[in-house]
């Protein structure tokens, strides 16, 4: 019997203790939605009056501005439930290199090579032949 009643008190406990989290977390909540409260009318207040002309704002004002900019920039509130997951980055890979082939864009890994021999070089040629077009432009004018 003596081990029955150790039992029920561990457990009124354990119960006890986690009422007390809960009621933590609450006031914790709380807390920083007023914190954010205030910074966000802090912020608002130093901040926009000066740099764009816009009139200070309360603090109600501040959670308003809060709760609105929560609602335009996230998506529901599902976090990344709505969101297509994430390729591997093998599959990110192979898509690039499939991309290359079809692209020829394996091609370009001679791009240095050819500056090297000949593109500077033909750079130069190109240079002239536009500056001789434009004098030739000028001239007829």
């Amino acid at each position: 019997m003596e081990h029955y009643f150790k039992k029920q008190h561990r457990e009124e406990g354990a119960a006890g203790v986690f009422i007390a989290k809960i009621i933590l977390g609450i006031i914790m909540v709380i807390g920083l939605a007023i914190l954010f409260g205030f910074i966000i009318m802090w912020l608002w207040n130093s901040l926009m009056p000066e740099i764009f002309g816009l009139p200070e704002v309360g603090y109600w004002q501040a959670v308003g501005l809060f709760i609105l900019s929560k609602i335009l920039f996230t998506s529901g509130g599902n976090g990344h439930k709505n969101h297509p997951k994430k390729p591997s980055k093998s599959k990110i890979k192979h898509k690039l290199r499939s991309f290359c082939d079809k692209n020829h864009i394996k091609e370009w890994d001679y791009y240095e090579q050819f500056w090297q021999e000949e593109g500077s070089e033909a750079f130069e040629k190109y240079i002239e032949r536009i500056n001789h077009e434009k004098n030739n432009e000028t001239t007829e004018h």
